[in-house]
């Protein structure tokens, strides 16, 4: 199923386009994201270790490749046509693992040969059932060294209805002034790669994986507040907001 380096180079530019229509603040959600990590690796040892959870085509992974050079990214996600997207556009960012997150054996999956000093997330880990994130967000505390941490960028709704109804105009306001940046949408941009030849044996393994997209009890309803208590009790030490804009957060855990 490999693909040449023009179509995954054209794919993937297109879905950075596309992504920016729902997060206008998104290349700053980054920067923050590797702020932390940069931060927590300094001083530390020679190569650290990041797991970037979700990583899709590799937009964090490569990212965080060029500002940790030295260190060794893992990438990590269930869907076979992003993750070869990735493998063929960053190919050098990280080593990409093809394994759904929380079900048995997944971190087994990933290979790693000592602790994590970060594991890092965007918009993906809201999939999970609530009590599959906690065994998640377990697993993740024990496979990260001391002082390591997770960081989440994602949207999180408010436990206050008046505060989710003002942070859901932000958005809105966010979905507009995207628009003058991207001119197909999720659903758009599925269509067309539908329509690339080139795609079609990896579209179809996607399409047979038949994933879910969430469950009755998502993690997507969980506040900040909650996803707070679930780390402290899955072992991390710390946990809290480090940036937001509107229901746009940055959520760090330490170990």
């Amino acid at each position: 199923m490999g693909l040449s380096l023009a179509t995954a180079e054209r794919w993937v530019e297109r879905w950075e386009r596309q992504q920016r229509r729902y997060a206008v603040d998104r290349e700053e959600r980054f920067t923050v994201i590797g702020d932390v990590v940069e931060q927590t690796v300094a001083g530390g040892p020679a190569r650290p270790l990041v797991v970037d959870l979700g990583c899709g085509p590799g937009s964090l992974a490569a990212r965080l490749a060029r500002r940790l050079s030295h260190a060794d990214i893992v990438g990590v996600d269930m869907d076979p046509l992003l993750l070869e997207l990735a493998r063929t556009h960053h190919a050098d960012a990280a080593r990409y693992v093809d394994v759904v997150i929380g079900e048995e054996g997944w971190t087994t999956a990933l290979r790693l040969d000592r602790p994590l000093d970060a594991a890092v997330s965007t918009t993906a880990l809201h999939y999970l059932g609530v009590d599959a994130l906690y065994r998640v967000y377990r697993q993740l505390a024990a496979l990260l060294r001391p002082g390591g941490v997770l960081v989440n960028g994602d949207h999180f709704p408010h436990d206050d209805a008046r505060l989710a109804e003002l942070t859901g105009c932000v958005g809105r306001r966010h979905a507009e002034r995207g628009q003058a940046f991207a001119h197909e949408d999720w659903a758009s941009w599925w269509t067309a790669v539908a329509k690339d030849p080139e795609l079609t044996d990896l579209l179809a393994e996607r399409r047979r994986r038949q994933p879910q997209s969430g469950t009755a009890d998502s993690a997507a309803r969980l506040s900040v507040p909650a996803h707070q208590r679930l780390l402290r009790q899955a072992g991390f030490g710390h946990a809290g907001v480090v940036w937001q804009y509107g229901a746009s957060h940055v959520v760090v855990a330490i170990r």
